[in-house]
């Protein structure tokens, strides 16, 4: 069974954001609906219920996405207000599979815009595909940025 990648994955609408966050927490680390739930402080029904509803309170939201460990809610939230949203690199160096991933990513936004001018592609599609090779693109930028200063590893393990 090949490894489901999450990294891709661009959340539709607020019901489809919250979903994503709870499959994710489900798939990566084995919590359910009642963990999260309790993680936060409220009942799995209330959580069922902002997916149902397409809503979530505010100050909910980043407990929400902490105890899943995912970003979907506020990626959707920044998207939805026509503003791109990229994880600050820690100023490592990219391995090849980053630069792979940066090369597929920009090679299916062409593919993408290509079929969409031609009348072959769905407007839904070609925006999340340009969008995650904008987000890949812009992250590599920060990398790059940071390269002469990097990030200290203050709570990495090490000699003394």
């Amino acid at each position: 069974m090949a490894r489901k990648r999450w990294k891709p994955v661009q959340p539709q609408n607020m019901q489809h954001a919250i979903r994503l966050c709870l499959d994710y927490a489900l798939h990566k680390h084995n919590r359910s609906v009642a963990q999260i739930g309790e993680l936060i402080g409220v009942s799995e029904w209330t959580i069922y219920k902002w997916m149902s509803e397409a809503s979530i309170p505010s100050k909910r939201i980043r407990p929400f996405e902490f105890a899943c460990d995912a970003t979907f809610v506020t990626q959707h939230l920044a998207a939805s207000a026509q503003k791109l949203v990229i994880d600050i690199p820690s100023g490592k160096g990219a391995g090849q599979r980053d630069l792979l991933d940066l090369q597929n990513a920009l090679n299916e936004a062409v593919s993408l815009l290509t079929q969409f001018y031609r009348g072959d592609a769905e407007t839904p599609d070609v925006l999340q595909g340009v969008t995650r090779a904008m987000q890949d693109l812009a992250g590599h930028r920060e990398n790059v940025r940071k390269h002469d200063a990097p990030e200290l590893g203050l709570f990495e393990g090490g000699t003394e």
